[in-house]
């Protein structure tokens, strides 16, 4: 078929669903053209995994070439790539290589060939149900939550390596270094199994990358590593993450970045973002929630928790320079124990916590002496009166501060009552 002809002056158009309203009218025509390309490539029965020099010089046999396999059943991630099944994924799938390639249909076109022959190769597939016998890399990387706009976020902890036989045991050989490259594509298709590839579903990824503890000059070996993941990445899964966000950024990594960008493409680059450690959860806060956000950086998610649910209304106020703010916390009837969530966007405050009863006869009770907050705080108080609990914060810097603050009351029954009870049961 020519290129440059729209699929709606083809003969036998394929049947699909609308393309996206987002689309301009130049963007619309390269769609319809990247569908009549590839329905023509896959109907036809022509070879749309190209067999590379290598598999030629063994083999006259494509490397798809399995006479018994049905073109048409072609497929990614799931998704059927021929067009006239009309399945709703299909063009968002294309447009994933169409963006990449700046809607140029030919160089969109031969990158979906290449994806396809590498994932055969590779394996990419069948990855999900390999046992690769890696648990110990369990702390490196993880799934976890989503981001404001439904991207799941998977974090890469890098500084996991820092342990001096954990780094020999995955990066040591050439060979256990391949493994670490296909452990994290490993990693990558799981995070990809929580998309939507439905129109305006969520269908790329929010990359968090920590750098904490991971510059270090003797770490060459991870580095080499992370450029070959980095190419295999770019290369075969395209738009498939908004934003590679790295915290923790160190001047060390800003240096090896400047070096490192030249093999990164310009858009894949424009996605890039690096933080300082002092601004990881105010960048953070862009883009997730706070109560999706894990605690360790500054977030109130905590791992198992039983306290708060996802869907627990996260509050802020605002302090500025050299003020003071207090959060109450009011409980009417006793027996209750009060659970509170605080967190401090840039920290540098101090920090005290009080239960004031109602009754003026009745003594106030310091829960938590003042100190600077430096981290996300969990506490709770048995309330066996009426009265408050009061959080002060105090900015003694000259900068506004961010406070975000959540909290419950739930029916509690002291433990001596359970003991007295177990002893003198009520008849």
């Amino acid at each position: 078929m020519a290129s440059g002809i729209p699929c709606e002056t083809t003969p036998e158009a394929p049947r699909s669903v609308d393309p996206p309203e987002d689309l301009r009218p130049c963007e619309r025509r390269a769609l319809h053209e990247f569908r009549a390309r590839l329905e023509d490539a896959i109907v036809s029965n022509q070879q749309l995994v190209k067999a590379s020099g290598r598999e030629k010089s063994k083999s006259r046999v494509a490397c798809s070439a399995d006479p018994t396999e049905d073109p048409r059943e072609e497929s990614l991630w799931g998704i059927p790539l021929l067009p006239s099944q009309g399945h709703e994924g299909t063009d968002v799938i294309l447009l994933k290589f169409l963006r990449a390639r700046e809607f140029k249909v030919s160089d969109a076109f031969a990158m979906l060939q290449k994806t396809l022959r590498w994932r055969r190769e590779f394996g990419a597939d069948s990855i999900l149900e390999e046992e690769m016998g890696l648990p110990e890399l369990e702390d490196a990387a993880d799934v976890n939550g989503t981001d404001r706009e439904g991207h799941p976020v998977c974090y890469s902890i890098c500084g996991a390596f820092k342990d001096k036989d954990l780094y020999r045991r995955t990066f040591g050989s050439k060979e256990r270094r391949e493994k670490f490259v296909r452990w994290r594509v490993r990693f990558v298709e799981k995070g990809i199994q929580e998309l939507s590839f439905k129109p305006g579903g969520a269908g790329s990824l929010l990359q968090v990358i920590d750098l904490k503890d991971s510059c270090s000059p003797d770490m060459k070996e991870l580095r080499s590593a992370t450029k070959k993941l980095v190419s295999v990445l770019q290369d075969n899964y395209p738009e498939f993450v908004v934003k590679n966000i790295f915290i923790n950024v160190s001047l060390r990594y800003y240096v090896y970045y400047a070096l490192f960008s030249n093999l990164i493409s310009p858009r894949s680059k424009s996605k890039f973002i690096l933080v300082r450690p002092s601004k990881v959860l105010e960048t953070l806060l862009k883009f997730i929630a706070p109560e999706e956000i894990p605690v360790q950086y500054g977030g109130l998610k905590r791992e198992d928790d039983d306290e708060f649910s996802p869907e627990k209304q996260v509050s802020e106020l605002v302090i500025k320079g050299g003020g003071m703010a207090t959060i109450e916390i009011p409980v009417v009837e006793p027996g209750v124990t009060v659970v509170w969530d605080i967190t401090v966007v840039g920290w540098e405050v101090t920090y005290k916590e009080e239960f004031i009863p109602d009754d003026e006869g009745s003594y106030r009770v310091l829960i938590q002496k003042e100190k600077k907050i430096e981290e996300s705080v969990r506490n709770s108080f048995y309330i066996n009166e009426p009265g408050k609990v009061v959080l002060t914060i105090e900015n003694r810097t000259y900068k506004k501060k961010r406070v975000l603050h959540r909290s419950k009351s739930k029916p509690t029954i002291p433990l001596y009552n359970l003991l007295n009870q177990t002893k003198h049961p009520i008849a």
